[in-house]
């Protein structure tokens, strides 16, 4: 026997709520996007593992407006070319270099790289730091046992000032320099190690930067502690009209530009090089990895600087890549 056929009725209800339920879904991810959900009560803990991949969500958006106009459900298409277009305005300006500022002094070369609990090559390092002439290296999951092996590799003929804070499992950071520095307190209560050093460069001009690495906000005792982390660490000199060492946060922030409390971060002076130079989209983390792969690794300069150059570079040993961005100084 066979089937009677649907109604044209039901049908046409089915192919509303098909319509429909795409439009709401992606709908609903640009409005957390936009009202900041990792700042939200009750959803920020949740919010701050899904913002992450908005992105993907961004790059999927058309989907919902296929569907639409498939089912020709012209309202559904129009709603659906509206969301798609919020969330395409949230992304894709980080693929497009612009808003530099003309800053004329001196040039910085910084490189941040997650070492994995101290297992990323050492080699690797000290190359990119000689191929690159980085004066700048900051350093997360920095153990005893890396950092000697790092020295052994000959990093601290390169860079032979630093302050470092290695420890056993993840928590380790340091900076190493290659011009002189001293030693600043670190931020209060955060909850790995955070160095902070002053730097001066050749001709006397000062330069302040801190090693970044807050916990990753993967349940709500981290999420509580990240968000803490983040609002702990230093405004750029920027912020108060310009006065005092320009400030440079460089590392694994665990957060990329979809998180509030990062972009509240950055909007207290900062610019963040990568979505400066036109790279912030390319991922820094998870390659290796059935997750999609996400750009969580920062150098945030003092909105006063110039970006001249971003690039990443794979790490063997890490499931991070190293981000070296190359600065000039307002």
């Amino acid at each position: 026997m066979r089937r009677p056929a649907p109604s044209p009725n039901t049908a046409g209800r089915v192919g509303a709520v098909a319509a429909w339920a795409g439009v709401t879904a992606w709908g609903l991810w640009a409005a957390l996007r936009y009202a900041g959900g990792d700042r939200l009560p009750g959803l920020g803990a949740p919010s701050s593992q899904l913002l992450a991949f908005t992105p993907y969500a961004a790059a999927a958006a058309p989907l919902p407006v296929l569907v639409a106009l498939v089912l020709r459900r012209w309202w559904a298409a129009v709603a659906a070319t509206v969301v798609a277009t919020a969330l395409a305005l949230a992304v894709l300006p980080r693929a497009v270099a612009g808003g530099d500022s003309a800053a004329r002094g001196p040039v910085v070369r910084v490189l941040t790289a997650n070492l994995l609990f101290g297992q990323a090559a050492p080699a690797r390092i000290v190359d990119l730091v000689r191929r690159s002439g980085v004066d700048v290296l900051s350093l997360q999951e920095l153990t005893p046992e890396a950092r000697d092996r790092l020295e052994r590799a000959g990093l601290t003929r390169l860079l032979p000032h630093s302050v470092v804070d290695a420890r056993q499992g993840g928590t380790g950071s340091g900076i190493y320099s290659r011009h002189s520095l001293r030693a600043l307190p670190s931020p209060a209560g955060m909850s790995t190690a955070t160095p902070q050093a002053e730097i001066t460069l050749p001709g006397g001009r000062r330069i302040t930067v801190t090693a970044v690495h807050p916990l990753p906000p993967l349940t709500a005792a981290a999420f509580r502690q990240w968000r803490h982390d983040l609002a702990e660490l230093p405004a750029a000199a920027a912020q108060s009209g310009g006065t005092g060492s320009v400030r440079i946060l460089a590392g694994d922030f665990n957060a990329t530009l979809d998180h509030a409390s990062l972009r509240r971060l950055i909007e207290r002076g900062y610019a963040d090089a990568a979505d400066r130079a036109g790279a912030g989209l390319v991922p820094t983390w998870g390659l290796r990895s059935s997750r999609p792969p996400l750009a969580i690794d920062h150098v945030l300069v003092d909105r006063r600087c110039a970006v001249r150059r971003v690039t990443v570079h794979d790490l063997p040993g890490s499931d991070h890549r190293a981000v070296y961005a190359e600065i000039r100084l307002p």
